[in-house]
């Protein structure tokens, strides 16, 4: 009972730390902005990057040029947020249905040690056949996190330095055909409100 409790508790204070580093992430990516062709600020969100998918096939950017993404960054070891933000994701594009047809949801890892093609394979699998999965290098990694102004920090486990824990941002990115920012979603965001979001932000 009492390791239940613990575990209990470790889960909550993890949760709380991924509602602080939302929050953070939003104010950010909502002020940090480059001015537009119309002048109206826009937010410094995504950009070129270089990874391996979860088929262990090199992609870009512009692999998915053409296709709305739906992104969330995260790793395969995550106990809660993640695993919830994917089925959020899931559902959401579910309730759009075939007016949500081309978006293509992609998850990509901040954990490059354990992430492998073939361990994301096996993970984004369980939310459905359309996901993506994304690993490569740490500087890899690095580079696309900087790119979308993704926190993230591994968290050490003394007593059992495999089992550690990455601290990140958990904010689901739209992004256009064009690769370009749209909108994004706050951790509390569910999956109607999600899907509403979607298509008034790609008038579907």
């Amino acid at each position: 009972m009492e390791n239940q409790k613990s575990l209990l508790l470790r889960r909550m204070l993890f949760a709380g730390v991924f509602l602080v580093f939302a929050a953070g992430i939003a104010v950010y990516a909502l002020t940090a902005t480059r001015s537009g062709p119309t002048g109206a600020g826009t937010p410094m969100v995504g950009g070129a990057f270089s990874m391996v998918d979860h088929k262990g096939v090199a992609v870009t950017d512009k692999t998915y040029l053409g296709k709305p993404m739906l992104m969330f960054f995260g790793f395969t070891y995550c106990p809660d947020v993640c695993p919830t933000e994917l089925q959020v994701m899931a559902a959401a594009l579910d309730q759009l249905g075939a007016k949500g047809a081309d978006i293509q949801p992609i998850f990509v890892t901040v954990d490059s040690a354990r992430d492998t093609p073939d361990v994301m394979k096996a993970y984004v699998e369980n939310f459905g056949t359309r996901f993506k999965g994304l690993t490569g290098s740490p500087q890899q990694i690095a580079a696309m996190a900087k790119t979308y102004k993704v926190f993230f920090e591994k968290r050490e486990n003394k007593d059992a330095p495999e089992n550690y824990l990455m601290d990140h941002s958990s904010i689901i990115y739209l992004m256009g055909v064009d690769g370009k920012y749209l909108k994004h979603f706050n951790y509390t965001t569910d999956a109607t409100k999600l899907a509403e979001g979607i298509a008034e932000a790609l008038k579907l």
